[in-house]
């Protein structure tokens, strides 16, 4: 088939692939298109310097012509091409066939774009007595083939075992199939080889992708499962064993944040009962016992930080006095009986030094202020803190006495405000008086920290003016509270006597039940407003949904002769209205003790309030 003679067949045994070459010129050319160095037997350079691999020893040994069809070359991507001209592409010789390049000069085969995982290849423009056998010998130096499906139309489909396979393969795309020396048109044809779209390769693409994601799935998994917190420790279910164990280690301090993660679990899961209520009462008795433990702690601690705090107050008023002294060094300096005898340059850096040391000063003086300020509110808070609650918390003046303790607050917190403020002004006094030094000429400094010391100080004065005013209306927004107080304690009088003169037969019969009627029926009033408080006394129904509602409580009250909680009753209403508060509940059923009766029922853990509907007893006794 090619000529023996030249290196040009030197690996023709091992390749049934051979390019015969006339020349060493145009072996070279092909090779150095391809990125291959050449060499000859004996060491000498076929090309020229300027074709060959920069800094090439010809002396390492000796490389072969390689074609570029040969089994393990990957030639996508494409070398890439010089700038002087197109790639040659030399003619391939195969057993059964010839394959000729086409045109350099014409522009390289299109190709479609590639679908994923694509191992399949279109072959078109096959001769017309192209065999399988004779497609296999051409192709199958591409890379190992599982299937041609051949077409009576000249074109076929060639299926590889591997996606790198398919690149070598359009390398021969453009090329020119001549069968043996026939010229014949049915024995020639222009193959044109293109990527195929192939279900089987998509559907093996799609399995590695689904499995590629599967394993990065489960990596995740495990990363996230190493990154969670460790699970928390089972807890014990309840017996008196265990309780006994859980009671020694309430008592040691050293077990006790575990023990209350048991007993709160206990407690949570429902296993107090009437047979372990004295066990879980002990235990909750023993966690009881480490409140003065842990409040004599706090109080180690927070003495510990005031002694921090006044080691700290105590540095930074040495620190300032220390400023204070450098201060005065520099006034000194700058008097005129020693200002004249330093230079020009010693009077700017001693400048400059003492302004610096000026704001160093201020910010430290500024900051010994703020701790103080601290200290005065804290003290004012201790001073609040130790004044003894004296209100009476009962049902008749619990209104007046949560206003009245809103208004003394703010009040105290005014006068602690106009102490803070006046503090102030003296500290801004004593700075002014401190500041002020005979004229020299930098006096304009002085002049307009006075004039903004001045300013400050008409600021202070009028907000301390506008905190009086408010003190003045808050003394007076009190007053009014003691007189409504004193005006309601008047009319819980009055409704007590005409309670007890309209009802003195009852009185005496059931005592209890009578207090519990008033209590019901008179103290609420005093949470209304008074323009209300008639219209409640009399017991009337004001609006259509108070009557809609007091239906609703007749009938379920009727239904159930042993009464209902509140609660009970508030859940049921809440089914049909949401917006029903058991607050309103409790007022309407207040409000009518004709209809309605709060008693009480159950001994002991068991004792609630319920309330009854008693209208038909009110009309037999009518």
């Amino acid at each position: 088939m090619a000529s023996a003679d030249g290196p040009g067949n030197l690996g023709a045994e091992h390749s049934p692939l051979s390019i015969p070459v006339a020349g060493h010129g145009a072996w070279a050319t092909a090779m150095n298109n391809l990125g291959i160095m050449t060499v000859g037997i004996s060491g000498q350079q076929l090309v020229s310097d300027s074709l060959c691999i920069p800094r090439f020893d010809p002396g390492l040994g000796l490389i072969a012509p390689m074609n570029p069809m040969m089994a393990g070359i990957n030639l996508v991507p494409p070398p890439p091409i010089p700038a002087d001209g197109p790639v040659i592409k030399e003619i391939i010789h195969c057993n059964s066939c010839t394959l000729f390049p086409q045109n350099p000069n014409l522009p390289p085969p299109s190709t479609r774009e590639r679908p994923p995982g694509c191992k399949t290849v279109f072959v078109g423009g096959l001769p017309e007595n192209a065999t399988e056998d004779i497609i296999r010998e051409v192709f199958d130096q591409c890379g190992e083939i599982t299937a041609i499906r051949k077409s009576k139309k000249n074109f076929c489909h060639i299926r590889f075992s591997e996606e790198f396979m398919i690149d070598k393969a359009i390398y021969l795309s453009g090329y020119r199939m001549r069968i043996g020396s026939s010229t014949e048109k049915k024995d020639s044809g222009k193959i044109h080889v293109d990527f195929a779209q192939a279900r089987d390769d998509l559907y093996e693409w799609e399995c590695k992708q689904r499995l590629l994601a599967r394993e990065e799935r489960h990596r995740r998994k495990v990363h996230e499962e190493r990154l969670l917190p460790p699970s928390p420790p089972p807890i014990v279910h309840y017996s008196e064993h265990e309780a006994t164990l859980l009671a020694e280690k309430l008592k040691d301090d050293n077990k006790f944040s575990e023990a209350t993660a048991v007993l709160f679990t206990w407690i949570d899961r429902g296993e107090v009962n009437r047979r372990s209520a004295n066990h879980f009462y002990s235990m909750i008795q023993s966690a009881n016992s480490h409140v003065r433990r842990l409040m004599s702690e706090k109080a180690l601690h927070e003495e510990e930080m005031e002694r921090a705090k006044e080691i700290f107050k105590n540095a930074l008023m040495a620190i300032l006095t220390q400023f204070e002294q450098i201060t005065a060094i520099f006034t000194a300096a700058t008097r005129q009986k020693a200002w004249d005898h330093f230079s020009k340059a010693q009077r700017k850096n001693i400048d400059i030094w003492r302004k610096q040391c000026e704001e160093l000063r201020n910010a430290h003086s500024e900051e010994i202020m703020g701790i103080r300020r601290e200290e005065e509110m804290e003290m004012s808070d201790d001073d609040s803190d130790d004044i003894p609650n004296k209100r009476m918390r009962t049902e008749e003046n619990g209104v007046c006495d949560q206003t009245q303790a809103s208004l003394k607050e703010e009040n105290d917190s005014l006068r602690w405000q106009l102490d803070a403020y006046r503090n102030e002004v003296e500290l801004l006094k004593k700075e002014q008086g401190r500041v002020s030094r005979p004229d020299d000429e930098h006096a304009h400094g002085p002049e307009a920290q006075i004039q903004l010391l001045q300013q400050s100080m008409h600021n202070m004065q009028q907000q301390l003016l506008s905190l009086q005013e408010k003190l003045s209306s808050k003394e007076t927004e009190l007053e009014q509270a003691r007189e409504e107080h004193r005006y309601l304690e008047m009319e819980v009088l009055s409704l007590r006597d005409r309670l007890l003169s309209s009802k003195g037969e009852a009185v005496e019969g059931t005592n209890g039940e009578l207090h519990e009627k008033s209590v019901n029926g008179s103290v609420p009033s005093l949470y209304l407003s008074r323009d209300r408080r008639s219209e409640y006394m009399r017991g009337g129904v004001a609006t259509e949904k108070e009557a809609l509602l007091l239906g609703i409580i007749s009938t379920f009250l009727h239904v159930h002769p042993f009464g209902a909680n509140l609660e009970y009753l508030w859940s049921y209403i809440q089914r049909l209205d949401s917006k029903v508060s058991s607050g309103e509940l409790e007022r309407l059923m207040v409000r009518l003790p004709g209809m309605f009766r709060q008693e009480l029922s159950g001994v002991g853990a068991t004792l609630e309030k319920r309330w009854k509907f008693c209208g038909f007893d009110s009309l037999s006794s009518a």
